[in-house]
């Protein structure tokens, strides 16, 4: 309690010092610059240490499923600069998919979870079977960094606890980053966005842990994921997900539009991400179909405000990035501000230490990523910096 009074505090004192100046770009993953035809996916969080750590699929060719790694950059000065590349996670020649991250407040752990396609397969070419044994399905693992991102552990694998026996073939948290609950009854849980299929049949729930990473669960799908397509079979609304703890410890998801309008897709938990409320749209957030980011910035309290904060194309198509920002839980967004007009795909919202936001975000093409910096002041004044 007393670190997130102390973080709000951050926030103001930062935006007031360093005013309403624009954005800041720098650099982190460029495609065939970096050692893989493409990269990426990107998942960002900030460590206990101030360490922010950007994570991403390296692919060996434009395509999901393409003898992916897990790989990594690392910035000691707020995202300004960025250090040598890593892989953190090799399954030779499977292809690794999904990054989703998350910090454990009282250790320090960094945990990444992701997904493991046998060699060969597609999450589209139908091979992939159910079950959670054999040569043909798609495993759940973590790795771990206790040492600020420098160096991690083995994979573990998770599948057991994590995916459904029956009926499930195709396994994805996030991407993006997990989330660790500071109120209600389940604070300190870790929660892990998740999505499951067979590929087009969606549906969005969360995996879980209360023992701060040792062990996982697995939550119920939200209702009305999948709806009649009026030919007789279902679409499914949702697919990747992320979620948002709101101020009295209940989750709100907020999915990329599958079918449906183009808006994004919410339900909310009450009892820490395990059930949820039917799937609904949010008509104030445009979604031409992409994963996006929600995050939030600041809690009610010590006088300050509740700030959710949102990231994601504003179009029809995968351009004109956006940071939205609401002050009542997600119901509304008064708050929108242009950050990058042009390409812009995949997007991660994180907050540094001294209150500056930073967006790990895919542009041309999704073929460099790029981390922005930029105030509060900035975001919240009227002026078209």
């Amino acid at each position: 309690m007393l670190a997130v009074r102390l973080f709000c505090l951050a926030c103001l004192g930062a935006s007031s010092l360093m005013g309403a100046v624009g954005p800041e770009f720098s650099d982190v993953f460029i495609a065939g610059r970096d050692g893989f035809k493409s990269i990426r996916i990107p998942s960002v969080v900030v460590t206990g240490k101030g360490s922010v750590l950007a994570i991403a699929e390296g692919r060996a060719q434009h395509a999901d499923q393409a003898n992916n790694k897990l790989i990594l950059k690392r910035s000691t000065d707020g995202g300004k600069t960025w250090g040598a590349q890593t892989i953190i996670a090799d399954d030779g020649a499977n292809t690794l998919n999904n990054p989703c991250s998350v910090v454990e407040r009282q250790s320090g752990r960094v945990i990444v979870m992701y997904q493991s396609y046998p060699a060969g397969f597609s999450e589209r070419d139908g091979k992939i079977k159910p079950g959670l044994e054999g040569p043909a399905i798609v495993r759940n693992y973590v790795v771990e960094s206790e040492d600020d991102g420098r160096t991690w552990s083995e994979p573990l694998d998770v599948t057991r606890t994590t995916k459904r026996p029956d009926g499930v073939t195709i396994l994805a948290s996030g991407p993006g980053i997990g989330i660790q609950l500071r109120k209600g009854p389940h604070a300190g849980r870790l929660i892990m966005p998740f999505n499951e299929g067979p590929f087009h049949q969606w549906n969005v729930l969360s995996v879980y842990s209360d023992d701060r990473g040792q062990s996982w669960k697995l939550g119920q799908p939200a209702p009305g994921c999948r709806v009649p397509d009026g030919k007789g079979g279902e679409i499914s609304l949702v697919n990747e997900v992320q979620m948002v703890e709101l101020s009295d410890g209940s989750v709100m998801l907020n999915s990329r539009k599958w079918g449906g309008g183009p808006y994004r897709k919410v339900a909310t938990s009450k009892d820490g991400g395990i059930t949820w409320s039917a799937i609904q749209e949010d008509k104030a957030l445009r979604d031409p179909g992409c994963m996006a980011s929600i995050f939030r910035y600041s809690f009610p309290e010590s006088g300050g405000k509740s700030i959710i904060l949102y990231s994601g194309p504003d179009s029809n198509g995968r351009d004109k990035g956006t940071i939205y920002a609401s002050y009542d839980e997600g119901k509304t967004w008064p708050v929108k501000k242009l950050l990058y007009p042009g390409s812009f795909a995949y997007s991660v919202l994180t907050a540094l230490p001294d209150g500056t936001i930073g967006c790990l975000f895919e542009t041309d093409g999704a073929n460099r990523i790029v981390f922005a910096r930029f105030t509060s002041d900035w975001l919240f004044s009227t002026s078209s910096k």
